[in-house]
C-alpha cells in the first residue's frame, strides 16, 4: 500500500498541519491501495499565502510569455515517458479501463499541454488600437492572480491539465484541489512540476474533500475559482464567489442527446454512441446518454444499440480488452442502480443490462452497461444526470420534435448528430442549444476549440484560446500624443 504523508505546498513537499489521513480504495477490488495525508484549512492558508507571494512579488507573472511557454514544454517533455505509469495509477484509483486510461486520461492531456503552449505563443498579449478620440490605446492581457482550481475524480488528469496549464501560461499561481478518490495522479504530477523548474510558490496541490474545497473557494486570497463538478455543487461555488465578487468559471453536469437522423447507418451510429455515451464507463459530463431515434426506423436502431451494449466486455479494468470498468465508489454504484430501478418503475423497457453485477464478477463497484427503450422525455432517467453506463432511447416523429426533445433539459453541455448528410447534420448542430456538438462523432474536446456549456451546464470556457483568456484580464492604457 502506498503512503503519501506529505503535501505539495508552494513547490515543496511539507508535513501536513494535522494528523488525519484518508484511504484510497480500488473500485475493482474494494481494497485500500493508498493512505494519503488530509490537509486542513491551515494548509490551505499556507498554500494560498505561497501563491499570493509568488504572484504579488515573484517572477512568474512578470516573465516574458515565451519563458512560461518554455516551462510548460519542459513539463510536457517530462510527462511523456511516464504515461504508462500514470495510466496504471489512474486505473487503480478510479477504475478506468486501462485502454481508455492510456488514451483519454493520459495521452490526450500531453497533447493538451503542447497545444496550449502553441496557442500561448501566438496570443496577442499586447495590442495597439486607434482610439476614437485620436489617442492611441494599448490593450494588455494580464493574469487574474491566484487561482483556486477544483477537479473531480472522473477525468482527473485531463481536467487538471485543462485548468493548470492555461492558468500557468497566463501568469497565474494555482492552488489545485483534486478529489480524495483520485489524489495519486495529481501528486505524481507534482513530482514533475518540481523538475520542470516552476518557481517557488506558483503551484500547490492539496487533495481533499468538500470541506477543504469550500474553504478554498471562499478564501480571500484567491482571485478566481475554476471548478468542475456537479451542477448542484456549482451553484454553491457560484454563490460563494458572487458574494465576494470573485471571478469564477464552472464546468458542470450534462444530459446530452445523440440525435439519430433517419438516414444514419445503424451499425455506425451504435459504434459512435458507444464512445459518446459510455466512455469512461459512462462517468463523463459530456456523455450523450439520451439517444433520439426516428419512429420510422425505431426497432432497427434499438436493435443495433442493444447488440452494441450486450457486446461490451465488462470487468477487470487492468485487462486491455475491458471496455466497461467499475464505477468509482460504492455510492456511485448504488446511485446508478437506483436509476435503473426508477427507469423500470416509470415504464421504460429494459432492453439490455440491469442492476445486477456482470457475469463472473463477485466484487467491485460494477454496473452492467444498460439500455432502456420506449423512454419518454419527461422520465427521470431522461432528465437527470446518472453518471454511469445507462442509455435511454427516445423516439421522435420528425426533425422538429427531435430538436425540441434535445433541448428539453436544464443542461446544455454536449451533443451529436448521426446522418449520411453532413450538411443536414450541421443544420441540426447549429439549432441545438449546447456549448459543444459533434457531427458523426462524439464531441472530441479538441484542445484548439473552446469547451463548456450553456444553461445549467456551466459558465465560461476551457481549452482553445478562450481557455487561456479565461485566466487573463484586459487592461486598457490610453496614450496621449506628445506635443
Amino acid at each position: 500500500m502506498q503512503v503519501q504523508d506529505r503535501l505539495f505546498i508552494g513547490g515543496e513537499w511539507v508535513a501536513p498541519s494535522g494528523p488525519d489521513t484518508f484511504d484510497v480504495v480500488s473500485p475493482a477490488t474494494e481494497e485500500v491501495i493508498a493512505r494519503v495525508a488530509e490537509p486542513t484549512p491551515a494548509d490551505v492558508d499556507k498554500a494560498v499565502a505561497a501563491a499570493r507571494t509568488a504572484f504579488d512579488e515573484g517572477p512568474w507573472p512578470r516573465l516574458d510569455p515565451a519563458e512560461r511557454v518554455a516551462a510548460v514544454r519542459r513539463l510536457a517533455a517530462l510527462y511523456k515517458p511516464g504515461r504508462a505509469e500514470l495510466a496504471s495509477i489512474i486505473t487503480a484509483e478510479m477504475g478506468a479501463p486501462i485502454s481508455f486510461a492510456k488514451l483519454g486520461h493520459v495521452t490526450i492531456p500531453m497533447f493538451m499541454m503542447n497545444a496550449f503552449a502553441g496557442i500561448a505563443e501566438n496570443l496577442a498579449w499586447e495590442e495597439k488600437r486607434p482610439g476614437f478620440y485620436g489617442q492611441d490605446i494599448l490593450v494588455r492581457k494580464e493574469p487574474v492572480g491566484v487561482v483556486g482550481a477544483i477537479v473531480p475524480w472522473n477525468m482527473p488528469m485531463h481536467l487538471t491539465i485543462g485548468k493548470l496549464i492555461p492558468a500557468l501560461l497566463a501568469g497565474c499561481s494555482v492552488v489545485l484541489k483534486p478529489s480524495p478518490e483520485t489524489p495519486l495522479d495529481a501528486y505524481w504530477l507534482a513530482g514533475l512540476l518540481e523538475r520542470a523548474e516552476i518557481p517557488p510558490g506558483v503551484v500547490s496541490i492539496l487533495a481533499a474533500g468538500r470541506e477543504v474545497g469550500e474553504y478554498l473557494v471562499s478564501h480571500p486570497g484567491v482571485d478566481k475559482v475554476s471548478f468542475t463538478g456537479s451542477t448542484a455543487a456549482g451553484r454553491k461555488v457560484a454563490a460563494a464567489c458572487g458574494a465576494n465578487l470573485k471571478r469564477v468559471s464552472l464546468e458542470l453536469g450534462g444530459k446530452s442527446a445523440a440525435v439519430v437522423l433517419d438516414d444514419a447507418d445503424p451499425a455506425a451510429m451504435a459504434k459512435g454512441v458507444e464512445v459518446a455515451g459510455l466512455m469512461n464507463s459512462g462517468q463523463a459530463c459530456v456523455a450523450q446518454t439520451r439517444v433520439l431515434v426516428p419512429r420510422s426506423r425505431y426497432a432497427e436502431y434499438v436493435d443495433a444499440l442493444a447488440a452494441m451494449v450486450e457486446s461490451l466486455p465488462t470487468g477487470d479494468p487492468t485487462d486491455p480488452a475491458t471496455e466497461i470498468g467499475p464505477l468509482v465508489a460504492q455510492r456511485q454504484q448504488e446511485r446508478v442502480r437506483g436509476y435503473i430501478e426508477v427507469g423500470q418503475k416509470e415504464g421504460a423497457r429494459l432492453v439490455a443490462g440491469g442492476a445486477d453485477l456482470p457475469a463472473g464478477v463477485d466484487r467491485g463497484w460494477y454496473v452492467r452497461p444498460t439500455l432502456f427503450a420506449d423512454v419518454d422525455s419527461s422520465m427521470r432517467i431522461a432528465q437527470e444526470e446518472i453518471f454511469g453506463p445507462v442509455l435511454s432511447v427516445i423516439p421522435y416523429a420528425d426533425e422538429a420534435e427531435a430538436l425540441r426533445i434535445a433541448d428539453a433539459t436544464e443542461y446544455g453541455l454536449s451533443g451529436s448528430v448521426w446522418t449520411a448528410d453532413v450538411e443536414r447534420g450541421l443544420d441540426v448542430a447549429r439549432r441545438v442549444r449546447s456549448g459543444t456538438f459533434g457531427v458523426n462523432e462524439a464531441y472530441s474536446m479538441d484542445p484548439a476549440a473552446p469547451f463548456g456549456g450553456v444553461k445549467a451546464s456551466g459558465i465560461g470556457r476551457e481549452l482553445g484560446r478562450e481557455g487561456i483568456e479565461g485566466f487573463l484580464d484586459s487592461k486598457s492604457i490610453s496614450i496621449a500624443a506628445t506635443r
